[in-house]
């Protein structure tokens, strides 16, 4: 933590967790970008999965197995993996929408529902990896067990008796909160404490109901009676 000092890790502390389901969700969202139509695509699209790949293996490079370094060489390239990642996300769905404005009916359904369901999918992964770096301090920090303000309230927190003793949240419970504010358009179980985390689960919220009402509603319209 700089001249200030670094935090000492709380008793009981914990190895860091695994990084191989960030990297999964990560891989899922690259292959998304790969395999769905090209039509339409601006040029040079390839740019964005080529850069995520590098990226993820610096990653996984500079801290393999079990996530427990912190500092800037680790921190530096999971915030341009997410950057890149959100980049891809908002323009893909810019491009949709263009599309679907200009191009009207003469888009097929079957297009219009893949493309939107690579998009909500490619959503709730990007979301959930905002979530699970700056949540606690980042994956890091809670892996050592280093106290850090939450940003989100978990139902674990309101239960302790029934988690294992120093229980923290990994990945797979920032998926869920990701995937389950991504269907209500609102908070379910796990409740944003922070200004940041609000904020971000609305944009979340508002990028998912875009792709709801104009990608998979004007599908709907455009299907063969």
């Amino acid at each position: 933590m700089g001249a200030k000092g670094k935090a000492e890790p709380a008793v009981g502390a914990r190895s860091g967790e695994r990084r191989w389901p960030m990297a999964v969700a990560v891989l899922v969202a690259v292959a998304l970008q790969l395999i769905t139509s090209h039509a339409g695509r601006l040029p040079g699209w390839w740019i964005f999965p080529v850069l995520e790949l590098l990226l993820l293996g610096i990653l996984i490079a500079r801290d393999p197995g079990r996530i427990d370094a912190t500092g800037p060489r680790v921190h530096r390239p999971t915030v341009g993996l997410l950057v890149a990642m959100t980049i891809g996300l908002v323009g893909g769905l810019v491009i949709l929408i263009v599309d679907i404005v200009y191009v009207g009916f003469a888009v097929s359904a079957d297009a219009l529902l893949g493309r939107g369901a690579t998009l909500w999918v490619t959503n709730v992964i990007v979301f959930s990896l905002w979530y699970w770096v700056f949540d606690r301090g980042g994956p890091g920090q809670r892996g050592e067990g280093i106290d850090a303000a939450p940003s989100f309230a978990f139902p674990e927190n309101a239960m302790p008796e029934l988690v294992p003793k120093g229980w923290s949240p990994q990945y797979a419970d920032y998926l869920y909160l990701s995937f389950t504010n991504a269907t209500a358009f609102s908070p379910t179980d796990t409740l944003p404490l922070r200004t940041w985390a609000k904020m971000t689960m609305m944009i979340e919220a508002v990028v998912s109901l875009a792709v709801a009402i104009l990608v998979i509603a004007r599908a709907i319209n455009v299907l063969p009676g």
